[in-house]
């Protein structure tokens, strides 16, 4: 039980890096020339994550 909340705190966690991050709060790297084809996809992916983790938590 207590490992499941852990996961979902961490899935938490990165879904909220990833939003910051696809819309620009924050930065992955100085030189946004450098910066992944991928993170592109956070401004979707990390939203997501959010509702997953939340919907699992409220479930478990």
């Amino acid at each position: 039980m207590l490992a499941a909340y852990i996961d979902e705190f961490i899935m938490f966690c990165a879904g909220l890096w990833m939003t910051g991050v696809g819309f620009g709060y924050l930065w992955l790297s100085s030189n946004p020339a450098r910066r992944p084809s991928v993170v592109r996809h956070f401004k979707w992916m990390g939203p997501l994550l959010l509702v997953i983790a939340i919907i699992l938590a409220v479930a478990s």
